[in-house]
């Protein structure tokens, strides 16, 4: 059937050299998407483009095409064996909302809903039951083909007969049900001579099996005989297939004759050029290597060269390029076996050379003579180590350096005091042999210049220090730069890299073309440029031999394999010197930033011995307590010094150090307890001699006072001619007297002592306010013993407190209010903020001292109101006018007003002589009620008149009382 067709199955090329290929149409690469063929296609037409679809050896032997479809859509579909089918297909790939979506209902349709055929409903209801009653009494027509039906009913009638055992898709004679079933034992039972019967019976079994069969084989002949058509057109496929298998092993003997003769013509010779141009590069390499194994040769005699001179960064590069040579372009040579152990061994000696070198400079640059000049040693030859041991990666050597700080710190002081002790000659150093007696054997001015000289040393040690490490920090600095920037470089070159291997990739065609391989290209990696230049001169000259092979082994192999990858570049360091950075530096940024913060913690390091140095000289010193009984001057100059010393070591360390500022607190808080306990025991002494009469006011302690009011909180120097003034009666503070005891004077001495003293060492503020604060607290609660509790009688032995002790302990206590803002304030200004809080003790201390005035003022109106108690209890009216009460009275008030006039200020005893008039009036008001005397105008009324107008004349006749408002009209009742 398949030879009736003569249409050729892949269209062939005019020329005779060409390809099968499939014929391209770009109109056919946008055809719309096509059902797959059917399993058994129909018998072709004949037509020469109805097989263009079918697939091309040559050129669609890599490309997908439908043919490699195992399973068409609607098999994969109608899959008997899965379950479910419907919808395991879908969900399986697409998603279980592929399927039972729900769809949106439409904007333009109406929503339609049961109740609008409801009317429909009724309307057909009545006729749907008569064409039920007419359809049961009258059959339906049978308008199919009776012939068709018959022969079909036929078929399934002959198909009944046959058991459905048969037809169970898991029959199987191996069952015994099964067998029993279809053959019964019952039929080949001979036994009870009924052979006859049962051989009947076996042959009727038979002849039924028979007729079963002869049934399923009609009924398969009528299913063959219906689809003949199909099977007849599979026979067709078969044999055009034939055809083409036969046309596809022509086609692939004649390409496989031109690909023999492409090889022939084209490849033989171009292979032996390419054999013999190997062969001369293996000779140019062979040379080069020899060339390269003589110089690493000599690597041993120009290393021990090197170390001779100091070069130790110069040797360990040569080791580190001959190593990498050994590992790379030599390796495997039997010759130098050995040489890479040497090396490595020599690279650890010089390792142990670079320690001991550093630290004989270490030892070398801090013994120096301590001179003004802080030059930086050889710094030439400290920047050549740091850079070998940073090659070595023995990345602890400032460690070796911060030792030797230790120990030439302790010889500063060690030779600082052996100086200042051979030239005192009261100190025999032959007795004292011990150079810490000797010391203590100095007195003040003697050691603090020893102390001085030991502060200014370790000023100089330090900044040499700092000069020394700022030049190792550089360095390390400036590998770290060094990274930073050839990272970047690595990065852009990468960038560079993808550009031009893009580039080499699509000229490798024109490459191909010229005559170069596509294996020369890649191997050497060269630029393309340069790989077409040698391209053209092999075309013209293709059997030509170079001029001499060194020309042609230098871009290949140099002597020095590193010397392409290593880049320098010189930098600059602080001091000047020109240093060359190479590449070959491993070390990671962070173990370079690790360095660099190590060496400036080194820096703080130096900084805190020294002052570790320094307060072991101190306590050495003060073991004896002697820094104990400095005075004040002693003890500030002493402060000042250290605190000085602690300035200028942070300005050249960039960090404080607290061990000599706690041991300067620590002596400055002794200091503080014995200066306050010395006021505090000086102030009782004179609390406890204090008779608390009014002192005359020397002119020192006036000008002291003056000085204060002009913002100069200082005691006045001692002049030495001093000049004789009177002392004056009186205290004058800001245009005010005030009538002060001696020991209110001595006392407004020693607080400006404590104000001068927090001026002189800021740093003991708040402990010299605790404590000005507890000797206030103090001076208020003796004196209110003293003088209020009457504890100045067994004492002093006064006999009685008077009026006049308590109004002028009232003014002293005054005075001190009067400074307290003032000394708070001083204190304020040297406080820090969060240090505030303490000066609440002000608060409290002023709240004391006014409630002590406020309980003197009452102790007076007390004194007054028990006397006009006594008085008017007995008060008669009755003649002669005034009366003695009144008289007695009047004297009485005299004498307080003549003992507190000259003492308190004129508004203060205004005061007090009221809240004295309002007792007064308070008792002659509830005498005037005892003895029934009412303000009637009567006689009696006139003679009370008369007694308390003859009061009232003589109180406003005393000094500063005229204005004063008695209203005596408060001691009558008033009339309901």
């Amino acid at each position: 059937m398949a030879s009736s067709h003569s249409s050729s199955p892949v269209p062939q090329s005019n020329s005779s050299d060409a390809f099968f290929k499939k014929e391209m149409d770009s109109a056919k690469c946008f055809q719309p998407v096509q059902s797959l063929p059917d399993v058994c296609p129909k018998e072709p037409t004949g037509d020469p483009n109805s097989l263009c679809d079918s697939p091309s050896l040559v050129a669609d032997q890599h490309r997908w095409t439908i043919f490699h479809s195992r399973v068409n859509l609607p098999a994969a579909l109608n899959d008997p064996r899965l379950a479910k089918r419907e919808s395991d297909f879908f969900t399986k790939t697409w998603g279980q909302d592929f399927v039972d979506t729900e769809v949106t209902p439409s904007f333009y349709l109406p929503q339609i809903n049961k109740e609008l055929f409801a009317s429909y409903q009724q309307d057909i209801t009545q006729r749907e039951k008569i064409h039920e009653r007419c359809k049961n009494i009258c059959p339906p027509k049978d308008t199919f083909d009776r012939t068709l039906l018959h022969i079909h009913d036929k078929s399934r009638t002959d198909l009944e007969q046959v058991p459905k055992i048969f037809m169970k898709p898991d029959f199987a004679l191996e069952d015994s049900l099964t067998f029993n079933a279809v053959l019964p034992w019952s039929h080949f039972s001979t036994a009870g001579g009924k052979g006859n019967r049962d051989a009947a019976s076996s042959k009727l079994l038979q002849e039924k099996l028979s007729h079963y069969l002869d049934i399923v084989e009609v009924n398969i002949a009528h299913q063959i005989s219906l689809r003949s058509e199909a099977f007849f057109h599979a026979m067709t496929s078969q044999h055009e297939l034939q055809d083409y298998l036969r046309k596809t092993s022509h086609a692939v003997k004649m390409l496989r004759d031109k690909i023999s003769q492409i090889d022939k013509v084209m490849c033989e010779g171009s292979l032996r050029v390419l054999r013999l141009s190997l062969t001369r590069n293996n000779c140019i390499k062979a040379y080069n290597k020899l060339k390269l194994m003589a110089t690493v040769h000599q690597t041993q005699p120009t290393v021990q060269l090197l170390l001779s001179t100091s070069e130790f960064v110069g040797a360990l590069d040569l080791i580190a390029t001959t190593q990498e040579v050994l590992q790379q372009e030599l390796q495997g040579i039997h010759s130098f076996r050995h040489l890479g152990s040497q090396l490595c061994e020599l690279e650890k000696l010089i390792d142990k050379m670079m320690i001991a070198e550093f630290s004989t400079y270490a030892c070398s640059d801090l013994n120096r003579p301590l001179e003004d000049d802080c030059q930086i040693l050889e710094e030439e030859r400290l920047i050549s180590l740091v850079f070998g041991l940073l090659k070595q990666r023995k990345l602890n050597f400032y460690e070796i350096y911060g030792d030797e700080m230790i120990i030439t710190a302790k010889n500063i002081i060690k030779q600082c005091v052996v100086s200042t002790v051979s030239q005192i000659e009261e100190i025999d150093t032959q007795v004292v042999i011990k150079l810490a007696d000797q010391m203590r054997m100095m007195n003040f001015p003697q050691w603090f210049d020893l102390l001085k000289s030991i502060f200014s040393k370790f000023t100089i040690f330090l900044k040499r220090i700092k000069a020394t490490l700022n030049v190792i920090r550089s360095v390390v600095l400036l590998v770290l730069d060094k990274n930073q920037k050839t990272r970047e470089q690595e990065e852009t070159s990468l960038q560079k890299n993808s550009t031009k291997d893009t580039i080499v990739d699509t000229e490798v065609a024109y490459l191909t073309h010229d005559g170069m391989f596509i294996s020369d290209a890649f191997g050497d990696r060269e630029i393309p440029s340069v790989a077409v230049d040698t391209t053209s001169q092999r075309n013209v000259s293709p059997n030509s031999e170079p001029s001499s092979s060194d020309s042609v082994s230098e871009p290949e192999c140099t002597t020095d394999s590193s010397s392409s990858k290593e880049q320098t570049s010189s930098s600059v360091t602080p001091g000047g010197v020109e240093i060359i950075i190479s590449d070959d530096m491993k070390l990671t940024d962070l173990e370079l930033g690790k360095l660099a913060n190590n060496i400036q913690e080194l820096l703080y390091s130096a900084s805190d011995i020294c002052h570790d140095r320094s307060v072991k000289f101190l306590m050495a010193r003060a073991k004896d307590g002697f820094l104990e009984k400095l005075n004040s001057n002693e003890f500030v100059a002493l402060s000042r010094l250290m605190e000085g010393f602690i300035l200028d070591t942070e300005q050249i360390c960039g960090r404080k150090s607290m061990s000599l500022r706690g041991a300067l607190q620590s002596q400055a808080n002794r200091f503080v307890n014995r200066f306050h306990e010395e006021r505090k025991t000086k102030l009782s002494l004179l609390l406890d001699n204090e008779r608390w009469k009014q002192a005359e006011v020397p002119a020192e302690f006036q000008d002291l006072v003056d000085s204060v009011a002009e913002g100069r909180i200082t005691l006045p120097e001692k002049k030495a001619v001093a000049e004789e003034r009177k002392p004056a009666d009186f205290l004058i503070v800001e245009g005010q007297k005030y009538a002060v005891v001696g020991t209110v004077l001595l006392l407004i001495r020693i607080i400006l002592e404590y104000c001068q003293c927090v001026d002189n060492i800021p740093s003991i503020t708040t402990d010299m306010l605790t404590r000005l604060s507890d000797l206030l607290k103090y001076f208020n609660s003796r004196s209110c013993q003293l003088v209020l509790g009457a504890g100045a009688l067994q004492v002093v032995g006064l006999k009685t407190i008077t009026t006049k002790n308590l109004a002028l302990s009232s003014r002293c206590l005054q005075l001190i209010v009067h400074y307290i803002p003032t000394i708070r304030a001083h204190f304020e200004a040297r406080l820090q903020h969060k240090q505030f809080s303490v000066l609440r003790h002000f608060d409290h201390i002023t709240k004391d001292y006014h409630d002590h005035i406020a309980e003197i003022s009452a102790k007076l109106v007390a004194i007054m109101d028990s006397l006009f108690d006594k008085l008017l209890s007995k008060y008669e009216v009755k003649a002669p006018v005034p009366s003695a009460c009144f008289r007695n009275i009047c004297k009485q008030m005299a004498k307080m007003h003549e003992a507190i006039y000259d003492l308190l200020p004129e508004e203060q005893t205004q005061m007090l002589f009221l809240r004295i008039n309002a007792s007064y009036k308070l008792h002659l008001k509830r005498q005037l009620a005892h003895l029934n005397v009412v303000n009637d105008g009567g006689p009696q009324n006139g003679l009370v008149t008369s007694d308390v107008a003859f009061y009232t004349g003589n109180l406003q006749a005393l000094k500063g009382l005229k204005n004063l408002d008695l209203n005596m009209a408060e001691i009558w009742e008033q009339k309901k």
